[in-house]
């Protein structure tokens, strides 16, 4: 791995959903000797596979595995954040630069994709057991707009819609303005080729459809139910987002199957909207995206190529 100063030292491919990353990253990967750094927040647990896309029968082309780092690391009732991740991601990059290994970064998680490429500052935020017990007498709505208030540009919106995580963003929030300053982990120096994956807008809502079908098809409704049997509460689930939450409303009878896959359906378009209302905002602030038209392998490597050479 060239190493030169100022020389890109990881290559990191983002998109929306069901954008055609992992299979992408596994092509480059083979043809650079790489391994593959996820940066997705649910693929860190154990037994969520079909629900979460992991696809890990792409890591396998013509009997060649693929490293991969970061996925299937803890168990789904485990506590696991931004600020773990960081500190593993640095972990493994370091390992694979020490081995001379190509990483490649790949995931649609923007938080995640934003702490190492922008190198966030994070410090690792100790429970506050008197701010909890205020909080049990609070509504949602209430903390809402306490922790809008303490952070008006908060990176991560799902923290609104699950009680356990928001008023665990605003334990965070609040330490952090007690610090003043965010002194912490400071991530390994990276210097980031990034590729955009770019689908029209029509095309890639029939590959979320298409792949929704594939997945509940595959067995993604009984990965659900054994999450449960296994001890995994109903809260837990609808905490993990999109399908498990509305996959576990059906398994409860809340939902019908038509409603359940017209509801998900309907929220994994938003998310992947979300996703690139994200990216926008990194280039905003000054990340450089290489935008490639959809999943086209040979304008990936073309671009890495270039920028390696």
């Amino acid at each position: 791995m060239n190493d030169e100063p100022g020389r890109p030292n990881l290559i990191v491919i983002l998109g929306p959903t069901a954008s055609g990353k992992t299979g992408l990253a596994v092509t480059l990967a083979r043809r650079l000797g790489g391994e593959i750094i996820s940066a997705d927040s649910r693929q860190v647990y154990r037994g969520m596979n079909l629900g979460t896309g992991k696809d890990l029968d792409e890591y396998n082309r013509d009997g060649k595995v693929i490293p991969y780092h970061l996925i299937d690391v803890v168990d789904p009732d485990q506590e696991y954040n931004l600020f773990i991740y960081q500190k593993a991601f640095a972990a493994c990059f370091d390992t694979l630069s020490v081995r001379g290994v190509r990483p490649i970064l790949v995931g649609g998680t923007g938080m995640y994709l934003s702490a190492i490429i922008e190198g966030y500052n994070l410090l690792e935020v100790p429970e506050n057991a008197k701010l909890r017990e205020e909080c049990t007498g609070l509504d949602e709505k209430t903390l809402t707009a306490r922790l809008l208030q303490l952070s008006p540009a908060l990176h991560n919106t799902t923290d609104l819609q699950d009680r356990a995580r928001l008023v665990r963003a605003l334990e965070i929030a609040l330490y952090y303005e007690q610090k003043g300053e965010r002194k912490g982990l400071r991530p390994t120096r990276i210097v980031p080729f990034i590729v955009g994956l770019r689908w029209d807008r029509a095309i890639l809502r029939e590959r979320i459809t298409q792949r929704l079908k594939r997945r509940l098809s595959r067995g993604m409704i009984d990965e659900v139910r054994d999450l449960q049997m296994a001890g995994i509460s109903w809260e837990r689930l609808h905490a993990f987002g999109l399908e498990y939450r509305y996959i576990a409303l059906h398994l409860q009878g809340q939902l019908s199957y038509e409603e359940m896959f017209r509801s998900l359906n309907s929220r994994i378009h938003q998310l992947a909207k979300r996703q690139e209302t994200w990216f926008r905002g990194m280039e905003k602030r000054g990340v450089l995206i290489n935008w490639i038209a959809g999943d086209d392998s040979k304008a990936l490597c073309t671009l890495v190529r270039k920028d390696l050479a």
